[in-house]
């Protein structure tokens, strides 16, 4: 389907980008750290049949503008502007880091019908080593000195988790360059997961938005045991794990849709 990139303003004057398709109940997509409105597009594709599929740029990437001093309000500004857009109501799912901010915004109290929500990167239990309290500022001092390189590489060892070994590889593939170029959102996401990434259950036990938390089972434990906290947390929440899927779902848009159509339905 066809779409046409506009734009909202949200409350502090940034333009959002987003891109509309299809027709029929709203639904907000939130991709998280290295994500722009191009990397859930499948996904929109895959809804827009149904629905109506918004794909934006959050701040700083893409189309969108950005300000000069970050804050997580700022985010939930933003998915308010596109609700608004929207006429009012929308649901919205949101992947990985973007699923974390989805939830702030539910528990701020925005108009969101319904919330699904996918690998939410909190830690739990101990289940990994936690990143530390001051890891968004030393990603920002990484980008402000220019060594973009290190502050991907600090972002998957000590935020995702990503063995080093693995990380030295991923140097050489074509999406390094992707990486390299939004390291500069990457303490966003850090300040959206807050610190320690660890889970709020104060706020999420606030939320009053029906919500869907999905794992994939062949993602990391860590993840897995993040996604039944959210589900245990929200008040009655649903839980679904789907077989063969892990945090790169969002390449593979046609083992969401069937669980995503019937909730959001």
């Amino acid at each position: 389907m066809q779409s046409t990139v506009q734009t909202v303003t949200s409350a502090d004057g940034t333009r959002i980008a987003f891109e509309s398709s299809g027709e029929g109940h709203p639904v907000i997509l939130v991709g998280g750290a290295f994500n722009d409105r191009t990397t859930v597009a499948a996904l929109a594709a895959a809804l827009a049949p149904g629905f109506r599929a918004i794909a934006h740029d959050r701040r700083g990437r893409g189309g969108s503008g950005d300000a000069p001093a970050y804050a997580v309000e700022r985010e939930i500004e933003d998915l308010a502007a596109l609700i608004e857009h929207a006429g009012g109501s929308a649901s919205v799912f949101g992947h990985s880091s973007g699923a974390i901010l989805a939830l702030e915004a539910a528990a701020y109290g925005l108009p969101i019908a319904r919330l699904a929500v996918y690998e939410p990167p909190y830690v739990v239990d101990g289940a990994r080593t936690a990143p530390g309290g001051d890891f968004a500022e030393r990603l920002r001092a990484l980008v402000e000195g220019d060594r973009r390189d290190e502050a991907v590489a600090l972002f998957l060892t000590e935020g995702a988790d990503v063995p080093a070994e693995v990380v030295a590889g991923m140097r050489s593939e074509p999406v390094w360059g992707w990486f390299t170029t939004l390291a500069h959102t990457l303490a966003y996401d850090a300040a959206v997961c807050g610190p320690g990434q660890s889970l709020p259950v104060e706020r999420l036990s606030g939320i009053t938005v029906p919500t869907l938390a999905i794992g994939g089972d062949q993602s990391p434990k860590w993840m897995l045991d993040a996604v039944r906290a959210v589900a245990a947390a929200v008040p009655g929440a649903r839980h679904v794990v789907l077989p063969g899927e892990d945090h790169g779902v969002l390449g593979r848009p046609e083992a969401l849709l069937p669980t995503l159509t019937d909730f959001l339905s």
